[in-house]
């Protein structure tokens, strides 16, 4: 298969995965937990001129396939990074930077320590390896902070999803953000995201971060309630090749709220050596 090649139908509606753009290199563009592509449309046309973009929903998300979702399967993040692998391979695109934003930041770390040959680097937008707090960790929540979250996303997911969007995205001066992503939310399939929920926040890689050996940006927002500004020191100390940029930008979804800083950021990542 050609590079940039068309991918196999099935992958292409299972992920829902769109390619555009032109150029030699590419960018895969991942969105974080309830959320879809459609989380990047600030963000995408400002590389569209010199790379091919690739941008996908987890299966659950958007206008992916559903009826490709086995709990089994995706009972851990690896499940989806086998989903990155499988869209890399079909698509033949060489080596990408990967860009993930929260959960897909580990999503991508995984796919990366499996295969490195096929990474030129990561873009990690706010990413954790584990969320719960502990002696010497700072994860920003309690294991009874978790419980309580997500027995309300259990019982309530809508209702979740619009109490706890403008918590996540900060800036309450710009109502508006959090609308948006309140409505990315309520997009999400519930059933999925109840388990996709589970997957996310329970999860620990800490210990994978020094197995990684593709570079890596990481990219920390201040103000940021899911990844505290000690999660980003606590990953580049780990990463054997991260650099660490603590963002004016704050809250949890800088590439909703500070698209121009977040583009310029990755801008200078990609214009540097690797």
């Amino acid at each position: 298969m050609s590079a940039f090649g068309r991918p196999p139908l099935d992958l292409l509606k299972r992920n829902n995965v769109s390619v555009t753009g032109r150029g030699e290199r590419a960018l895969v563009f991942a969105h974080g937990f309830g959320c879809d592509r459609a989380a990047w449309r600030e963000i995408i046309p400002a590389f569209e001129d010199r790379f091919r973009i690739v941008a996908f929903d987890h299966v659950g998300a958007g206008g992916s396939d559903l009826a490709a979702y086995a709990s089994d399967r995706y009972a851990s993040l690896h499940g989806y990074a086998d989903d990155v692998l499988q869209i890399l391979a079909a698509l033949d695109l060489g080596q990408v930077v990967f860009i993930g934003h929260s959960v897909s930041c580990m999503i991508g770390l995984l796919a990366a320590i499996r295969s490195p040959e096929r990474f030129a680097g990561l873009v990690m937008l706010c990413p954790s390896p584990c969320y719960v707090r502990e002696p010497g960790y700072d994860g920003g929540f309690s294991r009874a902070d978790l419980d309580e979250l997500l027995e309300m996303i259990d019982s309530n997911f809508l209702g979740w999803s619009r109490a706890t969007a403008p918590a996540i995205m900060g800036n309450p001066d710009r109502p508006e953000l959090a609308e948006t992503l309140g409505g990315s939310f309520c997009r999400t399939d519930p059933v999925i995201a109840r388990e996709f929920a589970r997957v996310t926040f329970l999860s620990d890689h800490r210990a994978d971060l020094e197995r990684c050996t593709v570079p890596a940006l990481i990219l920390q927002a201040r103000g940021d309630m899911v990844a505290p500004e000690a999660v980003g020191a606590y990953m580049a100390a780990r990463m054997p090749k991260a650099d660490l940029v603590v963002m004016q930008a704050t809250g949890h979804c800088p590439h909703m709220s500070a698209p121009g800083e977040t583009i310029g950021l990755i801008e200078t990542y990609l214009a540097g050596p690797r």
